[in-house]
């Protein structure tokens, strides 16, 4: 492969689409080896813990190589397609690691820095990545600091005259002047997305022997420096105990990621670091259920769909506006509430994807008509995995609505950072005692769990009383409001 040849091959790394995320999952190529695209085709799409999202080329080409097949999770950074530009024919790419392409193109990325890849939370670069060459004496050098002096004798010594025995004595000599230097230029390689997990669980790099290719240090690398030395025997033991259950008739498997596993890791956190507090209430949505009817009938709210979730999302906002200390944020590192100045209402929506929780922002600040059309828009757009990842972060209060599925309550998990969570039942008609006598109504059951470290048993049974309140008698939408 000639210089001119590379020179014309640039390769589109997968970006940062959602703040912070550091993997991607591959859902659909739109393209294949040899096809034409053109700058901000859309190409790709691919889902992040938080949304599906389609990634446009920043380039003009012909595809070359597509180097992760669908399905495959990618680490952000990582190289994912490969486009001959300037018109000129690549040759084929060798059947190599994606690991190892990157270092191919780079004389591209120095020879046409005027082509950024901007994308959403990716940012243009100010610099050309490069990984600097691992320097052979480093190794050697290191391990005489490290080694006792007994150690340094079976050092390699053919290339270099340090056999006789007179080296032990020079190594403490030349071990105070040999020492700084590794440990102020040899940075250990390391992917971003790996940098980050070593720095959220404590681990010095420096530290963690690599296993990936070119001294690279890897995930596991990062989960085997922190794992017990017990956790090195469970491999030896589970090929023995699992085989007869994987392989039962009608078991199936399925990885868990993207949305899935972002939630399942957020509700753990949430479980074991909030301490929750959950009380129910039963109301009496008689009035609330005839008023929903009249606004359909009406139209007053237009084109909106006017539901019981609509009139329950804004008995729990004025609850809210009520009493507002509820409407906080636990700030660990430094110990202090916070207090949010607004309400963004968090929807729990059930998508093909797994559970998302899109929030409208302000919605404490919304008239009823907007309430309306801004929930709709959100839950259509969850429904169809279209959800920006913006929507859903900042969330402070969560409405999650089980009566959908005929379930009278729950006792719901709380989304990280948010104080409460608002559970609401199916409305069934029930004996209930009204006017001093047991007529049927129609009655529902709310369910609300909240982060006791923010809310006392006080306040969250105020807010509820209140959301109750309205709900059962839903002029005090007006007269509270």
């Amino acid at each position: 492969m000639t210089t001119t040849d590379v020179q014309q091959v640039r390769e589109f790394r997968m970006p940062d689409v959602g703040e912070g995320l550091t993997e991607a999952e591959i859902l659909k190529w739109y393209v294949q080896p040899g096809d034409t695209v053109t700058d901000g085709q859309v190409v790709c799409e691919v889902e992040t813990a938080k949304a599906a999202v389609e990634l446009p080329i920043p380039y003009d080409g012909v595809v070359q190589r597509l180097f992760f097949e669908e399905g495959t999770t990618v680490d952000v950074g990582t190289a994912i397609i490969a486009v001959a530009t300037a018109g000129g024919a690549a040759p084929a790419a060798p059947a190599a690691a994606p690991e190892a392409a990157p270092a191919a193109a780079e004389p591209a990325a120095e020879e046409e820095p005027e082509r950024r890849e901007v994308l959403v939370g990716y940012g243009p670069r100010t610099a050309t990545a490069r990984r600097r060459p691992r320097k052979a004496p480093t190794a050697p050098v290191a391990a005489a600091a490290a080694a006792p002096a007994a150690a340094v004798a079976p050092a390699p010594a053919p290339a270099r005259v340090s056999v006789p025995v007179a080296v032990p004595v020079a190594v403490p000599a030349a071990v105070p002047v040999a020492v700084p230097a590794p440990e102020q230029t040899a940075r250990p390689l390391a992917k971003p997305p790996v940098r980050k997990l070593a720095k959220d669980l404590g681990v010095d790099l420096r530290a963690v022997t690599p296993s990936g290719p070119n001294g690279t240090i890897t995930r596991d690398d990062i989960h085997a420096a922190v794992a017990p030395p017990q956790q090195a025997e469970v491999p030896a033991a589970a090929p023995v105990e699992l085989p007869a259950p994987a392989q039962a008739a009608g078991d199936r498997r399925v990885p868990v990621k993207g949305v899935r596993r972002a939630t399942a890791q957020a509700m753990v956190a949430s479980a074991f670091t909030a301490p929750h507090v959950t009380e129910f209430v039963q109301v009496d949505v008689t009035r609330t259920m005839k008023l929903v009817r009249k606004l359909k009938e009406s139209g007053e709210l237009g084109p909106v769909r006017v539901s019981p979730l609509l009139l329950v999302a804004k008995a729990l906002l004025i609850a809210i506006r009520r009493h507002p200390e509820v409407n906080a944020a636990w700030d660990e590192p430094n110990q202090e509430i916070v207090y949010k100045a607004q309400v963004n209402l968090g929807i729990a929506a059930a998508t093909p994807r797994g559970l998302l929780v899109p929030n409208i922002k302000d919605a404490g600040a919304k008239t009823l008509t907007e309430l309306a059309a801004a929930l709709q828009s959100l839950v259509e757009t969850a429904r169809e995995g279209r959800t920006p990842p913006a929507d859903m972060q900042g969330g402070t209060v969560t409405i999650t609505n089980v009566g959908v599925f005929g379930v009278d309550t729950g006792t719901p998990i709380l989304n990280p950072g948010e104080a409460a969570i608002l559970a609401v039942g199916q409305v069934r008609e029930l004996p209930w005692v009204h006017k001093g006598k047991v007529v049927p109504r129609q009655v529902t059951t709310l369910a609300l769990s909240f982060d006791h470290r923010l809310v006392d048993g006080e306040l969250g049974s105020r807010v509820l009383a209140d959301t109750a309140a309205i709900l059962e008698r839903p002029k005090r939408l007006i007269t509270w409001g």
